[in-house]
C-alpha cells in the first residue's frame, strides 16, 4: 500500500510515466498473448445457462468495424469508424467507457466498403505503445496510456502497397525492435519497420506479392526465426505470375526461405498459419481447404514438403487453434477437430456454424457469423457442447474474433461490444 501511494505521488509530480504491462491473462494482440488463439485464463465456467453468461456491460460507441480487441492492463483497444472518421479507440476494461479516441493522421479517406465499413485488423500493444492498421492502410503508433501519436505511416503512400479488395485486415506483429506489416507490392510484400520511428529496416524484395488479409506469425524453425504469412500472389487469373502462397521469411533480413501454395486461393487468404515444430498448417476457403507441409533443410536453404491435404478444412476467416495435437476451426459450415500429425478428422459438427474460434480453460469458444455462440470441450474423442446462446443480429455477419481475458468474454458486432462474465464463482 505504501509503495502504491509513493508511485501515485510520483506520478502526480510528473516523475514517472504510466506503463502498461500485460498480465498472463490479458490479450494484448491478435490471437492473444502468444498469438495462437489461446487464453491463459483458468477457473472459467464449464457450462453456460440457457440465456448465456451474464452481461457485465455493453457499449455501442466504437463505430463500424470488424476489428477485434486487445486487452492489456485494464484497457481495451480496437478500431472503428466514428462520426465520419476512422479511429483507434481505448476503453476502460471495467465498464467500457471511452478513455481516448484518436483519428490516425495518415487516414486520407474514411475506409468504407459495401460489405461493412471500418477497420479490420486488431491493435497490438507492446509496452507503452499500441500499433494499429486501418482498412485503408493508415499505420499508427500511439502511446497506449494517452493516445498521443508517436509516428504515423501509410502502407500505400509510404510503402507502395495497394489496398486489398476488402481492405487491409492485418494486425501488426512485434518482433523485438521491429513491427512487421504487409503493404504488398513490387518493393517487397512484407516490411519490417523500426517500431520506435516507423523507418524501414527491410523489405521482402524477392517476394513482391500482393497483400491479402492475413496477420503474420513468428516462429523458429530449425533454429531460424521466421515470419510466416499468406500473400495474395503476383499476377492475375489471365497472367498467374507467382501464385498466392504461404511464405516463410528470414525475420532478420526478409529473405524468402520457402513457400507453399496448395492451401491458398486468389480470392481471400485470411487465417494465420499454425506453426507446429518444423511443420506449418495453413488453410483457406473458396473450395480450397487446408494442408500441412514440413519445412526441411535443403541445398543450404529450406523447402516446404507437403505432408497431407484435407479439403474439408476450408477455414475462411475464423482462424484455428491447436490444442494437444488437435486443430479446431470451422470449415464451410462445420466445426472440425483434426489431428495435426495425420490430417485425420476426429469429428465435425454444425455447432454454431461457420465462425471464429478462441480457446480458454479447455474449451473452444465459437462465435458463429450468424450470431450464435457455442462453448465446446476441446475434446478430440467426441463433440461435447456445454453452452450456446444467441446474440442480437446486426446488418452484417459477425466476423470479429471472440476474446477471453481476465474472466471475461468479449464479442463485437460492428459498432457494439459486449462483455460477458465467464468466470466460475
Amino acid at each position: 500500500m505504501q509503495r502504491f501511494s509513493l508511485l501515485l505521488v510520483l506520478a502526480l509530480l510528473g516523475s514517472v510515466s504510466v506503463t502498461l504491462a500485460a498480465t498472463p491473462t490479458d490479450w494484448p494482440q491478435w490471437r492473444g498473448i502468444d498469438r495462437d488463439g489461446q487464453s491463459h485464463d483458468e477457473g472459467l465456467l464449464t457450462e453456460w445457462p440457457a440465456e448465456g453468461p451474464p452481461v457485465v456491460w455493453k457499449v455501442d460507441t466504437i463505430g463500424d468495424g470488424y476489428s477485434s480487441i486487445a486487452v492489456c492492463d485494464g484497457r481495451i483497444f480496437t478500431l472503428g469508424n466514428v462520426d465520419g472518421e476512422g479511429r483507434v479507440i481505448c476503453l476502460n476494461e471495467k465498464d467500457g467507457s471511452t478513455l481516448w479516441s484518436v483519428h490516425p493522421p495518415t487516414e486520407t479517406k474514411l475506409y468504407k466498403h459495401g460489405k461493412g465499413d471500418g477497420g479490420r485488423g486488431t491493435p497490438t500493444v507492446d509496452g507503452d505503445f499500441v500499433y494499429a492498421i486501418g482498412g485503408g492502410g493508415d499505420l499508427t503508433c500511439l502511446k497506449a496510456a494517452t493516445g498521443e501519436v508517436v509516428w504515423a505511416k501509410h502502407l500505400v503512400g509510404d510503402f507502395g502497397g495497394s489496398v486489398p479488395g476488402w481492405g487491409y485486415s492485418e494486425s501488426p506483429l512485434i518482433d523485438g525492435d521491429h513491427v512487421i506489416v504487409t503493404p504488398g507490392g513490387d518493393q517487397g510484400c512484407v516490411a519490417a519497420l523500426n517500431k520506435h520511428t516507423g523507418s524501414v529496416v527491410w523489405r521482402s524484395t524477392n517476394v513482391g506479392d500482393k497483400a491479402h488479409y492475413c496477420s503474420a506469425a513468428l516462429a523458429a524453425i530449425h533454429g531460424v526465426r521466421q515470419i510466416v504469412t499468406f500473400t495474395g500472389g503476383r499476377g492475375s487469373k489471365r497472367d498467374p505470375g507467382d501464385p498466392p502462397r504461404v511464405v516463410g521469411l528470414d525475420a532478420d533480413t526478409g529473405k524468402l526461405l520457402w513457400s507453399y501454395d496448395k492451401s491458398a486461393n486468389r480470392t481471400a487468404n485470411v487465417s494465420t498459419p499454425i506453426v507446429h515444430g518444423d511443420t506449418v498448417f495453413s488453410a483457406s476457403a473458396y473450395g480450397t481447404g487446408g494442408g500441412l507441409c514440413r519445412i526441411k533443410k535443403a541445398d543450404g536453404g529450406f523447402e516446404a514438403e507437403p505432408v497431407y491435404f484435407e479439403r474439408s478444412m476450408q477455414n475462411h476467416h475464423g482462424g484455428m487453434v491447436l490444442v494437444d495435437g488437435y486443430l479446431y476451426g470451422t470449415g464451410s459450415g462445420t466445426l472440425i477437430c483434426l489431428d495435426i500429425e495425420t490430417g485425420k478428422i476426429a469429428w465435425q459438427n454444425r455447432s454454431a456454424g461457420k465462425g471464429s474460434v478462441a480457446c480458454a480453460d479447455g474449451h473452444i469458444y465459437l462465435y458463429g457469423e450468424k450470431n450464435q455462440v457455442a462453448l465446446v470441450e476441446a475434446n478430440p474423442k467426441e463433440y461435447v457442447e456445454t453452452g450456446r446462446f444467441d446474440v442480437p443480429k446486426g446488418e452484417w455477419p459477425t466476423w470479429a474474433h471472440p476474446v477471453v481475458a481476465n474472466g471475461k468474454l468479449y464479442l463485437r458486432d460492428m459498432n457494439s461490444l459486449t462483455c460477458y462474465d465467464v468466470s466460475a464463482k
